[in-house]
């Protein structure tokens, strides 16, 4: 294995050259976001740049890959999965398609991983679980991917989380993701000259539930439950806000700007929301490291509690934001 400096430049580096060329490429053939009522930017701004970030993690799979003895299970499900969730997200980046098409070829993808999950322990759970997790974390980023440099950061800081709990070969991934995400957030925060797209949104999602997928396959329920840390803010935030549009009987999947993140992003600006969020996973780092060691019962509660916390302060800004 190189050097971990070798290793997180080459991933950084890589994924900036890719979203230069991604920003290139979108400019050339006019993909661009426009503006409108349902969006949080106000300028035309290109597409398409988490491509750069799909190419880096799957070369950093493949290298992964060829220097293990046996090929795990786990590998054959998610390397394929996350080129499908790419491919019809950069499909989608181009020429929109229904919904229910992205949802059937992510469930494909989804169940590629769970199968791969289920051969490698042995045991149903994990298999039902991947599945589970692929399809919320693919669409739950994809829904939290409105305002400049927020599912970028939120991947990175997962990612890094899962770099600390995870070994081997999943170790490393985890950390040229972070450094993938790392090398294309200046093209997106604070100002945005490139945003992720369908392709990078989705293949994020996956990419932290193929390390989700590894956590299950390998690691102790205590450090499992210490995983769901890091992703408190997206799925606080997506759940209830789409609780509430489907108790309202509104159109969920369509686009729409009434999550959380959105409203602050309106009355403070994208970058300061941005890092509010940022600090809100800081917070999961520092229970991860805290916590690591301790049985399921400690860090159970502490889920439950960081949630908690989550959730109340999800209703309390959400009134103070609207105001």
């Amino acid at each position: 294995m190189p050097g971990l400096l070798v290793w997180l430049g080459a991933a950084a580096g890589g994924a900036a050259v890719g979203t230069w060329l991604a920003r290139r490429y979108a400019l050339r053939g006019d993909l661009l976001d426009q503006p409108g009522e349902r969006r949080s930017h106000q300028v035309p701004t290109p597409r398409g740049g988490g491509i750069a970030i799909v190419v880096v993690v799957v070369a950093a799979g493949l290298f992964l890959v060829s220097q293990q003895a046996r090929l795990d299970a786990l590998w054959m499900g998610f390397l394929p999965g996350l080129l499908i969730v790419a491919a019809i997200g950069w499909w989608d980046d181009h020429r929109p398609l229904s919904p229910w098409s992205r949802l059937a070829v992510q469930a494909v993808a989804a169940l590629m991983l769970a199968a791969g999950a289920g051969w490698q322990s042995g045991q149903w759970l994990p298999a039902l679980l991947s599945f589970g997790t692929a399809i919320v974390l693919v669409n739950v980023w994809n829904f939290m991917d409105g305002i400049n440099g927020l599912a970028s950061s939120q991947a990175a800081l997962s990612a890094l989380a899962y770099a600390g709990l995870l070994t081997g070969e999943w170790r490393w991934l985890a950390l040229a993701l972070f450094a993938a995400c790392l090398g294309f957030l200046p093209f997106n925060f604070p100002r945005a000259r490139i945003f992720l797209g369908d392709v990078g949104s989705g293949a994020l999602g996956y990419a932290l539930a193929g390390l989700l997928a590894a956590a299950l396959v390998a690691l102790p329920p205590a450090k499992v439950t210490l995983a769901l840390l890091p992703l408190c803010a997206f799925l606080v935030d997506a759940g209830f806000t789409l609780t509430g549009r489907i108790l309202r009987g509104e159109r969920w999947w369509t686009p729409h700007v009434g999550h959380l993140y959105q409203a602050g992003a309106r009355r403070f600006g994208h970058a300061r929301v941005t890092l509010v969020y940022m600090a809100f996973g800081g917070v999961s780092l520092l229970l991860i490291n805290v916590l690591s060691s301790e049985a399921l019962v400690v860090t159970g509660s502490a889920a439950m509690v960081m949630y908690g916390v989550g959730g109340v302060l999800w209703f309390w800004l959400r009134r103070g934001w609207r105001g």
